[in-house]
């Protein structure tokens, strides 16, 4: 004899991110991620070719189109930060570059230079 589904079944599972709920009412199950970090909703104009291949892509990835941006966004965010701590780090050195024997003192003129 077949069992019958429950019409509503919950289960969870903590994790250090938040908290992982998944709600099963009849045979579709939603996945509820509960996670420490504020969001704020934004609206966002897309021309309808974009967002439908956005789309298939969030779908490809198993994600929805929100979690897709805000991956790529975090990943965007990453580089900038990354690119910001490099160029503070190039100048810093740069301030503080060594001698190079010439103790501030340009000796040769730009037209000796470029002499032909």
């Amino acid at each position: 004899m077949i069992q019958p589904l429950p019409l509503l079944t919950i289960t969870g599972s903590g994790g250090a991110a938040g908290r992982l709920l998944h709600i099963t009412y009849l045979r579709v199950t939603l996945v509820y991620v509960k996670t420490r970090m504020n969001t704020q909703n934004i609206t966002l104009s897309l021309p309808k070719d974009i967002l439908l291949q956005a789309k298939l892509l969030a779908v490809r990835r198993g994600t929805s189109i929100s979690g897709l941006l805000a991956s790529e966004l975090e990943k965007l965010v990453a580089v900038y930060e990354a690119y910001t701590r490099a160029r503070q780090s190039y100048l810093a050195r740069l301030d503080h570059a060594p001698d190079l024997g010439t103790k501030g003192r340009i000796t040769t003129s730009r037209d000796d230079l470029h002499e032909r």
